[in-house]
Formats: structure tokens, C-alpha cells, sequence
């Protein structure tokens, strides 16, 4: 075997151990030490991964291209309760994974948000593509263009995950609040588009 699938055995095996680490404890409570109780030689992770956060991020990568991954292989076109039916699916099947994503999404340990939100970036974009591909099936309003709406939907969102990262969700276990969050998110967009009064 090469050196370099050797070294690519290693991280995929150090990544696997922290995977389950930090999918039962989360970031704060999760430790090195504790990855190298499974038998990862802690010489061999300092040598692949500079630290705790390094490692963190690795596992919210891998997260998130294989929910972006799982997501996209279901590919709902425009069709957002298909593309929200596949979300749940995927949390309720990968459940460590669930939890290094919604962590990273809903509170981001402190002074990693940037490496954060590259992490998370591919799922934004899709996201976004499955978003305007609904939009596209849509009438808007006079006056409403795409980009207004786009626009405003953005704002919706950053709202919404902020209320789900407030002290009003602080005593709720992540795994309660992931889900809590999903089915919101549903109602969300669905008042957002079509709105909750009946009239003219």
C-alpha cells in the first residue's frame, strides 16, 4: 500500500472516531482524548489534524457533503415539501451527523464562525438552487421581483435560525431542537409564500 492511502486510511479512521465524539457530545464536550480512547494514536491525530477545531471541522465537512450528497441524489426539483421530506430523512437516518450539522448551524462554537459557514456552504448553495427553481413555478406578485423575494427570504432565514440559537432554546436538547427546527421550517415557508390570511 502507498504512503499517501495509508495516510488517507488514517484520517478516514481518526475523522470516523471523531464523527462519534462529537456527534454524542458536541464540540464543547467532546475531547482528543476521548477520540483516542477509541485506539487512534495521539501522535499519529496531532500529525493529521492540528487540534480539536481542525478535527471539528473535518467531521462538520464530511457532514455536510453527505447530507449535500444524500440531498442531491433525491434531487425534488422544485418541489420544497419533497426537498424538506429528504432533509428529515436524512437527520433522522445519520443522527451524528445531524447533530454536528444543526451544532454548527444553530451555535457555532465560538471564533470558528467563519470556517463555519465555508463548511456549510455547499448546503447553502443547494439550498438556494432548489429554492429558485420553486420560485421559478411561482407567480409573484406586481412589483415583487425574484431577487426581492430571494432577498427576502434570506432575511427570513437568518431570522428564524437566530431564534432557534436564543436563550428561548437554551434548555432544549440539540437533537429535540433539530427537530423542532425542521418542522418549523416547513410552516415557515409555507406562510412566507402564501401567507396565513384568507382574503382578496
Amino acid at each position: 500500500m502507498k504512503k499517501s492511502e495509508r495516510t488517507e486510511l488514517t484520517v478516514s479512521r481518526i475523522v470516523d472516531a471523531a464523527m462519534e465524539e462529537f456527534g454524542k457530545n458536541g464540540y464543547a464536550g467532546g475531547t482528543v482524548n476521548n477520540i483516542c480512547k477509541t485506539g487512534i494514536n495521539k501522535g499519529l491525530l496531532y500529525h493529521n489534524f492540528s487540534g480539536k477545531d481542525a478535527l471539528y471541522l473535518a467531521c462538520l465537512r464530511r457532514s455536510c457533503e453527505k447530507l449535500t450528497a444524500y440531498l442531491r441524489e433525491r434531487d425534488a426539483g422544485s418541489d420544497l415539501k419533497r426537498y424538506m421530506e429528504a432533509r428529515m430523512a436524512f437527520f433522522d437516518t445519520f443522527p451524528n451527523e445531524a447533530h454536528i450539522f444543526f451544532e454548527a448551524l444553530l451555535n457555532p462554537p465560538a471564533g470558528l464562525s467563519a470556517e463555519v459557514a465555508d463548511a456549510l456552504s455547499d448546503f447553502t448553495v443547494l439550498n438556494e438552487e432548489v429554492f429558485q427553481k420553486f420560485m421559478n413555478t411561482l407567480r409573484l406578485r406586481d412589483g415583487v421581483t425574484r431577487e426581492n423575494a430571494l432577498s427576502y427570504c434570506h432575511l427570513i432565514q437568518t431570522m428564524f435560525n437566530g431564534y432557534f440559537s436564543s436563550p428561548a432554546f437554551q434548555s432544549i436538547p440539540l437533537t429535540e431542537k433539530a427537530k423542532i427546527h425542521e418542522e418549523a421550517t416547513s410552516r415557515l415557508l409555507d406562510y412566507m409564500i402564501y401567507g396565513i390570511a384568507k382574503g382578496e
